[in-house]
């Protein structure tokens, strides 16, 4: 621990009135501080090991702690609760995807060329967080108010909002029959969220194993080939085919 941290965590286990009107928010979760933070970043990475040795999201902050060396103190400084936490971790991890979906429409490709990379492009996102669906639900539905607004503004919003002008542009284009994006985003969400959280089901009934590189690659040909098949028209399906 080094001695800025030495110094907050001292604030932190302080008595009140020593305090001096510093106070730490546990009630309300709050985001990751801008511009980078060592401790607050190991705590995000101890978390999100965590969460994919043990496929589960339930961890404890003793857990955390001990996984990044930091005191579990200071999960309360940096993130206001664990809920806090949880929620700077799914906004790192969807940072990433979603800041390449402008990208992505800007590019001189078809809208049929798009779609088949931005399935290949989330499908591998869950891969590399096979958790992170079953952190959505959780604080979407399962923690205050608060959390639920932030997940809404800066991951569903934004993905809804690239599956309507994406489908509006192939549609406009010829290329797509007309598709509902909030049944789009379900089926393809829904299908990541399957992949890895229904693993475990199948495992026990059918004996499937893993989700590995191979298994990744398969789900993203076979998603490819579902939903392009159920979308394209004719003569883009002939197209993509030739």
């Amino acid at each position: 621990m080094n001695s800025c941290d030495r110094a907050l965590l001292a604030l932190i286990c302080a008595p009140h009135e020593a305090c001096s009107g510093i106070s730490v928010a546990t009630s309300v979760p709050t985001k990751l501080p801008s511009g980078k933070n060592s401790t607050a970043e190991k705590l995000l990475v101890a978390a999100s090991e965590l969460m994919i040795e043990r496929s589960s999201i339930e961890i404890s902050l003793s857990d955390i702690a001990q996984k990044s060396g930091a005191n579990a103190a200071l999960v309360k400084y940096h993130f206001g609760n664990k809920d806090g936490l949880l929620l700077a971790l799914l906004e790192r991890n969807a940072a990433t995807e979603l800041s390449n979906l402008e990208y992505l429409l800007a590019q001189p490709i078809t809208p049929t060329a798009k779609l088949k990379l931005h399935i290949g492009g989330i499908i591998r996102a869950y891969y590399r967080f096979p958790y992170m669906n079953r952190l959505i639900h959780y604080l979407l539905h399962e923690t205050k108010p608060e959390c639920a607004d932030e997940v809404s503004k800066f991951f569903v919003a934004p993905l809804l909002d690239f599956h309507r002008r994406l489908l509006a542009d192939g549609i406009s284009r010829g290329e797509f029959l007309a598709t509902d994006p909030v049944l789009f985003y379900t089926s393809l969400i829904g299908a990541c969220d399957h992949l890895f959280f229904g693993r475990h089901a199948m495992s026990r009934a059918t004996g499937v194993g893993p989700v590995t590189d191979e298994v990744c690659r398969q789900y993203i040909k076979h998603m490819e080939t579902l939903i392009c098949g159920g979308i394209l028209t004719q003569a883009e399906e002939a197209a993509a085919a030739g």
